[in-house]
């Protein structure tokens, strides 16, 4: 049985990808939704993105490879946080993962995004000039479901359902009515997407590989274009280098991982990264995404520690994005 059900994981993501790299491929830049596309979690910015292939093991994992919470080994996990981005955007997140039954039968996941793009100026034309309306606050938002399992000891398969929202006016001001009142239109827009993956643990020390695919879902239309969410494929390893050495992991670890990148919206990419934990409570760490424009190194620090059978973890990521604003993030990591 747990043959039978791998192959159709492993069926899934092959037709999946083969979807991906079917599509036309002189396209770039043109995605829409963009914020799917912005890491939701300290650690993975910290590492260049590079977390496809970790065994995360709680509910941050929704947002990268819902297959790596699958051998959560706690009951519950809860994970918060904030991404101050460029152009004065907000980002808010929060997920949750439980494992009834110590994990036999799954683990489920819940998972929420808030954007917010801050406040512009409405206005509207009027003769050779335009008319103040004041402010709008365009908005964003993603609410997910998760389920993962472990198949067999080396095998995880895990995916996300997830309903996305974007308003872009807040009831935006397109004209005059003939008694001189303001004729309004809506450009909000709305999808159900699909994220699914896999971790292979190869059996050779603690090397791991995975794969996922995020953001597949139908094609919309805005206004009058056409455009399809930033679909992305990514495969990628990783391996405690301590391992390699006969270096025991209860005093250190260097975690490096790597990932290819797949996506709709740009040219394939490298991500590279690096941990070092010491006494399995501080982690500095260390990214690198191959070509970008203009985003440079990230790095971060991670603090965790266990009091009265709570465990908990405070995150943090600096990412230089070259001539936008440095980028800040902080996330909170619960364990019950």
């Amino acid at each position: 049985m747990k043959n039978t059900k791998i192959i159709i994981a492993l069926l899934i993501i092959g037709l999946l990808t083969n979807a991906i790299y079917s599509q036309d491929r002189d396209k770039r830049a043109q995605t829409g939704l963009k914020f799917l596309s912005v890491s939701n979690d300290a650690r993975s910015t910290a590492f260049g993105g590079a977390v496809t292939s970790l065994e995360i093991n709680n509910s941050s994992a929704i947002f990268f490879n819902p297959a790596s919470m699958a051998n959560q080994t706690n009951f519950a996990t809860a994970t918060l946080g904030m991404t101050q981005w460029i152009a004065d955007i907000n980002y808010t997140y929060a997920s949750l993962a439980f494992a009834p039954f110590d994990g036999d039968y799954g683990v489920v996941g819940f998972a929420y995004t808030a954007v917010d793009y801050g406040k512009l100026d409405r206005t509207i034309r009027s003769g050779l000039g335009y008319i103040d309306l004041g402010k709008f606050s365009p908005s964003a938002m993603s609410f997910g479901l998760s389920y993962a399992i472990a198949l067999s000891e080396k095998f995880s398969v895990g995916g996300n359902v997830k309903y996305v929202y974007q308003d872009l006016s807040g009831g935006h001001v397109v004209g005059f009515n003939t008694d001189g009142s303001y004729q309004k239109k809506s450009f909000d827009i709305d999808v159900t997407a699909f994220d699914f993956g896999i971790i292979y643990k190869t059996g050779f020390k603690s090397l791991n590989v995975g794969m996922n695919i995020r953001n597949f879902s139908e094609e919309l239309t805005y206004i009058e274009e056409s455009f399809q969410l930033p679909l992305t494929f990514k495969i990628g390893a990783s391996i405690n280098v301590m391992d390699l050495i006969q270096m025991g992991d209860d005093f250190q670890k260097l975690l490096v991982s790597v990932d290819a990148v797949h996506s709709r919206d740009f040219d394939e990419q490298l991500n590279m990264g690096f941990e070092y934990t010491v006494f399995d409570a501080v982690s500095l760490r260390l990214g690198y995404i191959y070509p970008t424009d203009e985003q440079g190194i990230n790095a971060g620090i991670g603090v965790q520690q266990e009091l009265a059978g709570l465990r908990m973890g405070v995150d943090y990521a600096y990412l230089d994005f070259g001539i936008f604003d440095q980028v800040h993030q902080f996330t909170l990591n619960f364990a019950f």
